[in-house]
């Protein structure tokens, strides 16, 4: 045997490698490339579909953050706002209840000072009329005494009669 007639094939063979591979991708084709194919295109439209279903709750996550995001800003809006509200109360109450304290206090300063000058009127009163009694009481001792001599209850009586005019 030749080394060279082991690389060149003969003519037959070569014919019935042809005739067999002809056939095997015939039977190839009828038999198994179609169903093949088919699944390769349903595996193919399946990735497709799962790609759009994909992309679309991809689009639907982020529209849900936009609305999630935008209720977030409107809650700590509406939070602000009622914080605000909550102070506004809360200061008005306070300068309320000041103001009704400095009302009471000065309605109470004022019945005291009324009821500190009532008394001091009161005292006033009474101070004048222990003076009015001690001087009558006075006068009358002076009276007394100057009266008991009788030339000086006539002269007393003449005197006064002078100083008044009589209609």
């Amino acid at each position: 045997m030749d080394p060279m007639s082991l690389v060149t094939p003969a003519i037959g063979l070569m014919f019935w490698t042809c005739v067999v591979f002809i056939t095997l991708v015939l039977i190839l084709k009828k038999y198994a490339w179609g169903p093949i194919l088919n699944s390769v295109e349903e595996r193919n439209n399946s990735i497709e579909k799962a790609l759009e279903s994909a992309e679309i709750a991809k689009k639907e996550m982020e529209k849900l953050n936009n609305d999630n995001e935008q209720i977030l800003k409107q809650a700590k809006r509406e939070r602000e706002e009622i914080l605000k509200e909550a102070r506004e109360i809360s200061n008005k109450t306070i300068t309320e209840a000041k103001e009704k304290a400095n009302s009471e206090a000065e309605k109470i300063l004022g019945s005291a000072r009324d009821q500190i000058q009532n008394e001091k009127m009161k005292a006033l009163v009474e101070l004048k009329n222990q003076i009015a009694t001690l001087s009558i009481e006075m006068a009358e001792k002076i009276l007394k005494a100057e009266l008991k001599n009788p030339q000086v209850q006539t002269d007393l009586i003449e005197r006064e009669l002078k100083n008044k005019d009589l209609n």
